[in-house]
């Protein structure tokens, strides 16, 4: 190890983390990680103060989506680390490369139920790919360069790095590593000569093969992969919701998301498929319905960089653990050139009696599908759409026409209300070549509205849209669906806002903040649309914006998400209206 001027170990930490590639830190201080905030006026990075440090979390993540680079983010000790624990679990379900340093008591105090002591390894182990706490300052080169390459090989996922104050403050020469040797820790693998020839030989002889793309695709950076091999075989590709954008959903080939709200054809072509090409997929339950009869007619293939996901939740016929870009690039080459007429034109038919459409509820009121279909009209197809979770996630999915990887940007298996705002933002910082659009429900807006005033402090052109249904959305629908119109704290009306001759009668009603000033206070351009009239030129005029600007759309509140597959029910259970 090359020995140098001692410097603290906050500014070697910080020089480290400029050597391992980070751009842009997201942070809150406080009095474990001064040290560190005393350096960074001169990193050559950026930092962002947020205002939560959950906030601090998703924007991470969202810059990590974006850019399928490793998130930063920096928090103190305590409560300010375990405000994280939401953020690291929402990375770590859907497989988000990101990087957590968080403050700690000095090592002397550890057990001794210090000011703002908490077991941070500990209470974030369940939620990380890894854990570190730094015992020394010479460990803390080697600490960041191990986090980074355990964050971003093999599946990625968020590691915490915990460092106590003493250690912040201590001398140290030790040198950023020049290459990463992990013992126990050799993520990479590769696809053997004869199961390359196994894969080719099913695809070749399939008479009704479907191709599903998940989140890995577009962490492998296979897309053009993928289209290459549906456009030369001719297969209909599904994606999950978080590998919308691995396909072209302009394409013919395409049969759009699958799952519990996806698209009927996509469900019924896996369940009919004899040769189901998984990729980069968790199978997941919101994805399989009944697993006893899930693809119950195919042999299937799964391609993932996680050996524990192979046959984990279904049979799996043929298990890669491999990179999917690099099984493609292998296998395209050894794919024949085939048709699937008589497939193609049986999807075919399901795409034209099963359209994912809706129908307008009354004349004066807004249908939150129509905003969605606004958002992609007047961005053409090119924003890059982040959003929270509930309905305003599902219609976000169904509505808008994902065509690019890395533009659809939303929490997956974790289902974190809050995300959308923060993530957002942290997109923004990652692209700023494309429109940000923020989609939301009234309910998770609130929950990190707080972070809106960093798009304006940074002047980022970010359109926030709050669906406002007066309710939790999601809860709502299945409480009308599934417990008797019992709609037990989902409703959050205004009752002078909305049209109440609108909503069920046996409704009870609550406040809601007015989101228009409230914005305004944060600094936001901010305009309420309740005219169906008016939805156009009103999201036109916020895409043409270059300023921080937040649209309340008053929708109808009765609007559900449709189609609909209930939970742990086969394909035939799927609800349309």
């Amino acid at each position: 190890m090359k020995k140098e001027n001692k410097k603290t170990g906050a500014q070697v930490l910080v020089d480290s983390l400029a050597k391992a590639g980070t751009k842009v830190l997201f942070g809150y201080p406080g009095g474990t990680v001064l040290d560190i905030f005393n350096c960074l006026p001169e990193a050559p990075f950026q930092f962002v103060l947020g205002r939560h440090e959950q906030g601090c979390a998703h924007m991470a993540d969202g810059y990590a989506r974006a850019t399928g680079r490793v998130g930063v983010c920096l928090v103190t000790s305590g409560p300010g680390a375990t405000n994280t624990v939401t953020g690291l679990a929402t990375a770590n379900m859907d497989g988000i490369p990101l990087v957590c340093i968080t403050g700690q008591v000095p090592l002397d105090y550890i057990g001794t139920d210090a000011f703002q002591e908490a077991d941070v390894c500990g209470i974030c182990r369940a939620v990380t790919k890894h854990t570190f706490l730094v015992k020394s300052a010479d460990e803390i080169p080697e600490t960041v360069a191990e986090a980074f390459y355990i964050a971003s090989h093999g599946k990625p996922g968020p590691v915490v790095i915990d460092v106590p104050k003493n250690v912040q403050r201590e001398l140290t020469s030790a040198q950023y590593p020049e290459r990463v040797s992990l013992r126990a820790y050799h993520p990479e693998s590769m696809a053997t000569a004869t199961q390359m020839a196994k894969l080719a030989k099913l695809i070749n002889e399939a008479k009704r093969p479907v191709i599903y793309a998940g989140g890995g695709v577009i962490a492998s950076g296979a897309a053009k992969d993928v289209a290459q091999l549906a456009e030369k075989a001719q297969i209909p590709v599904a994606t999950t919701m978080m590998g919308l954008g691995a396909f072209d959903e302009n394409n013919p080939l395409s049969l759009r998301m699958a799952g519990m709200h996806g698209n009927a054809a996509a469900n019924y072509a896996i369940n009919k498929t004899d040769l189901l090409i998984a990729l980069g997929v968790r199978f997941n339950d919101r994805i399989t319905g009944q697993l006893s009869k899930y693809a119950r007619n195919a042999k299937i293939i799964h391609v993932d960089c996680d050996p524990a996901s192979i046959s984990k939740n279904v049979h799996t016929h043929l298990g890669i653990v491999a990179d999917v870009k690099d099984v493609l690039t292998t296998v395209n080459s050894r794919i024949k050139t085939a048709e699937h007429k008589e497939w193609l034109a049986e999807i075919g038919e399901w795409k034209k009696k099963y359209p994912v459409s809706y129908r307008k509820m009354h004349e004066n009121v807004i249908m939150p599908q129509q905003v969605i279909e606004a958002i992609d009209k007047h961005s053409k197809g090119e924003a890059v759409i982040v959003t929270d979770v509930g309905q305003n996630q599902m219609w976000s999915a169904q509505f808008f026409r994902h065509n690019l990887p890395r533009h659809f940007i939303s929490s997956g298996g974790m289902g974190t209300m809050g995300f959308g705002i923060p993530a957002a933002i942290g997109a923004a910082f990652g692209n700023d070549s494309s429109k940000i659009v923020c989609v939301c429900g009234d309910g998770g807006a609130q929950m990190t509205f707080e972070e809106v005033v960093v798009a304006v402090e940074h002047k980022l052109p970010i359109v926030f849209v709050v669906i406002n249904n007066g309710c939790l959305g999601m809860v709502r629908q299945w409480q009308e669906l599934f417990y008797s119109k019992r709609y037990s704290g989902s409703i959050l009306t205004v009752k002078d806002r909305l049209a109440n001759e609108r909503l069920e009668q046996d409704l009870n009603y609550d406040y809601l903040p007015d989101i228009v000033k409230l914005a305004q206070a944060h600094g936001a351009n901010a305009m309420r649309v309740i005219d169906p009239a008016k939805l156009d030129s009103t999201i036109a005029k916020a895409i043409a914006s270059n300023k921080t600007t937040l649209i309340e759309v008053i929708v109808e509140p009765r609007a559900n998400v449709y189609p609909m597959q209930p939970g742990g029910q086969p394909v035939e259970s799927m609800i349309f209206e």
